[in-house]
C-alpha cells in the first residue's frame, strides 16, 4: 500500500505562487506515475498535471499550462506542483494521486492511490 500526504496549500493573493508537495510512504516509489488533481465546490475532480515515473513525460491541463509545473524526486519519494500566477479560478482542494505504471495517465480511474488533499485558496 502507498500512502500519500499533500502539503503546501494555503491562502494566497491572485498573481502569487505556491508549491505543493506530495510525500509517499509505505513502499518503493519506483514505477509509479503521479498526478495532481483538484476539485472545487460543485465541480468534478479534474486533472491538473501528471508525470511519468522517470519524469520524461508530463501533462498539463490547458488552463494551467505555462503557469504550473510538475516535478518529482524519486529518491525523496516526493512529487511537487509549482503554481505561479495563481488565479481565483485555481481555488480548490488539490489531491495527489499515484498509479503503478510507466506511462502517463490522464484519467481519474487510472489512479490507484490518493492523498487526503490540501486546500488552495486564491483571493482577488
Amino acid at each position: 500500500q502507498v500512502q500519500l500526504v499533500e502539503s503546501g496549500g494555503g491562502l494566497v493573493q491572485a498573481g502569487g505562487s505556491l508549491r505543493l508537495s506530495c510525500a509517499a510512504s509505505g513502499r518503493t516509489f519506483s514505477n509509479y506515475a503521479m498526478g495532481w488533481f483538484r476539485q472545487a465546490p460543485g465541480k468534478e475532480r479534474e486533472l491538473v498535471a501528471a508525470i511519468t515515473w522517470s519524469g520524461g513525460n508530463t501533462y498539463y491541463a490547458g488552463s494551467v499550462k505555462g503557469r504550473f509545473s510538475i516535478s518529482r524526486d524519486n529518491a525523496k519519494k516526493t512529487v511537487y506542483l509549482q503554481m505561479n500566477s495563481l488565479k481565483p479560478e485555481d481555488t480548490a482542494v488539490y489531491y495527489c494521486a499515484a498509479r503503478y505504471g510507466l506511462t502517463i495517465a490522464t484519467m481519474e480511474p487510472e489512479y490507484d492511490y490518493w492523498g487526503q488533499g490540501t486546500q488552495v485558496t486564491v483571493s482577488s
